[in-house]
């Protein structure tokens, strides 16, 4: 595979094409095979693993049940272990993924540039991965070093003396340069089993530069996931691969979180679910991510043939398994013969020693920095949003952010949700159990982007502007104020008339007085699709927003969760 590395797109492209179309060993197995029955492959899944190597704690390391009890869930060296319980099961499997598997990770893989996470992803034989929005955080250069290897050009190395890259591609079908519109990306890649070749198309959401830093990606573009399936679909068939798999990082979120990892209860008109059926009918089977939520579906294709719709829970919990009988003549799949099946990873099981052996490795090497105290907390503060969307996690960040910032004359901070990705859980600090400590290493998996925060000045009018931006038909995403900002939303008004009763420090908003508000230098670019934050005037610097947030901790002892009382739903 390592060969793989030094192929540009197109020679990528061609390649694949070779192997299906030449004749050769591969194509006389084909030849030879047709007429004769059935071949079942095993297709493993994992997407949004977040570089969680090490077991995910809190809610974020259990899976709930349809009775709605819980399961501890995740870890590397117990999904490598699952992984290859699942394909002991079966003659043939293939290994994929559906984007997000590095990027906004914990600090055991994170301070090493996610080199950890892909070294566990070679190790346990993956074959191809989709892109997802968090491949790019760092920007395109370093996710083709990711790929090809070599050490960080500003770090070196720092896990190995050596990084080797992955072995395994990295797919963007969507994903093209903007000077050329050629693939900046492989779009596509090939698996041969038992003589059959299955085509697998991989890409992003067509959304990342609302998602992304866009100074890393300015020199490529992202286009339409369905427009992308359907060109390499149409590719594929044409030189001969008739079974074919689409990894895109979309996906759902769900009614309700009891239905448990095989349930379909995905919401309607979700934009996971609208690429499953409305891309072409080569298509047998969609694997997605990006929600982080769990369903198993069966949807229509375009034809009117079913084919399975399936994401697992994120950060490694679970593995979204499809089995295919392919049928020798036709080289396609059998649709009414496939089966698919969200497998919990359990923590049951004996961990897989070489994966165990590389995890061990980084929380060594992390450990001084990881293990460091910053603060105390009272009890858990979890990033959950309740029924209005505010949540004492995001709530406490904001404050940190205001705090950090007066200096600057802000008067309130407002975080994306988004950037939250773990609970601070009272009992589970390496340093003392019990005993609400909370670790560099804990902080960084709760604000792992180092994103740079910036104070700004917003008429009242644009205040409110940025609000109502919370809201529009494809999603509901609720910032996070700091104390003192009050607000009440609508959930039947019209977009853009759903905010009402904004007061600050218990005054009424003023539309024509200017306030200065502080935001992370992603919500600054504009990121999550708040343009109107890209109007702010005066902007001023300040700290990484991780800093603040240590900061607010170390003075605020035994800091217990906010009250939720900042924003109200009618």
């Amino acid at each position: 595979m390592s060969s793989f590395r030094r192929l540009s797109v197109l020679a990528i492209t061609a390649a694949a094409a070779t192997v299906i179309s030449a004749t050769g060993p591969a194509q006389a197995d084909v030849q030879s095979l047709r007429g004769r029955g059935t071949v079942d492959v095993r297709l493993i899944g994992i997407n949004d693993l977040h570089g969680n190597i090490e077991p995910p704690s809190g809610s974020s390391g259990r899976v709930i049940l349809p009775d709605g009890t819980t399961v501890d869930a995740g870890g590397a060296a117990f999904n490598a272990t699952h992984i290859k319980n699942l394909q002991k099961e079966v003659k043939n499997s293939v290994i994929v993924g559906q984007g997000d598997l590095i990027g906004a990770s914990p600090i055991v893989s994170a301070l090493f540039h996610d080199e950890p996470t892909i070294e566990v992803l070679n190790k346990v034989g993956m074959d191809a991965t989709a892109a997802g929005n968090h491949e790019f955080d760092e920007g395109y250069k370093e996710l083709l070093r990711m790929q090809r290897g070599g050490c960080h050009p500003v770090d070196g190395c720092q896990f190995r003396d050596s990084y080797p890259g992955a072995s395994f591609p990295i797919l963007g079908a969507n994903v093209t340069k903007v000077k050329t519109g050629l693939p900046a990306l492989p779009p596509f890649w090939v698996e041969i089993r038992d003589g059959m070749p299955i085509g697998f198309i991989g890409m992003p959401l067509k959304d990342v530069p609302i998602l992304v830093d866009p100074n890393g990606i300015k020199d490529i573009q992202f286009g339409d996931e369905v427009k992308a399936a359907n060109k390499y679909a149409n590719f594929l068939d044409a030189i001969g691969v008739k079974s074919i798999v689409l990894l895109v990082h979309q996906g759902d979120q769900v009614t309700s979180p009891q239905g448990g990892p095989n349930a379909c209860n995905v919401a309607a008109n979700n934009p996971g679910s609208y690429i499953a059926t409305n891309v072409s009918p080569k298509i047998d089977a969609v694997f997605s991510g990006h929600s982080h939520q769990h369903y198993n579906c069966v949807v229509k294709d375009p034809a009117g043939n079913p084919r399975p719709f399936i994401e697992g829970l994120a950060f490694g919990r679970e593995l979204s398994v499809v089995d295919l009988k392919i049928d020798r003549r036709t080289r396609d799949v059998i649709r009414g013969e496939t089966k698919a099946d969200n497998k919990i990873v359990t923590r049951t099981v004996a961990p897989d020693p070489e994966v165990q052996a590389i995890v061990d490795l980084a929380k060594t090497k992390s450990a001084p920095i990881a293990n460091q105290p910053v603060g105390t907390i009272g009890g858990n503060i979890v990033r959950a949003q309740n029924a209005a969307g505010e949540s004492p996690l995001g709530d406490l960040i904001a404050d940190s952010q205001l705090e950090a910032t007066k200096g600057n004359g802000a008067v309130l901070a407002l975080m994306n949700p988004g950037g939250v990705r773990a609970d601070l859980t009272f009992a589970s600090s390496p340093v003392g159990e019990g005993d609400g400590v909370v670790t560099y290493g804990e902080m960084f998996t709760v604000q792992p982007f180092g994103n740079i925060l910036q104070t700004i000045t917003l008429t009242g009018e644009q205040l409110k502007n940025v609000l109502e931006q919370q809201f529009t038909a494809t999603r509901t995403f609720v910032l996070q104020p700091s104390a003192g900002l009050k607000y009440t939303w609508s959930s039947t008004a019209p977009f853009g008339s759903r905010i009402s009763g904004v007061t600050l420090n218990g005054a009424p908003l003023d539309p024509a007085a200017s306030y200065r508000v502080t935001i992370n230098s992603f919500l600054q670019g504009g990121g999550d699709g708040f343009s109107e934050f890209t109007k702010g005037t005066n902007i001023t610097g300040g700290g990484i927003d991780l800093d603040a947030f240590s900061a607010y901790l170390k003075a605020h002892p035994g800091q217990p969760a906010p009250p939720l009382d900042r924003i109200t739903m009618q």
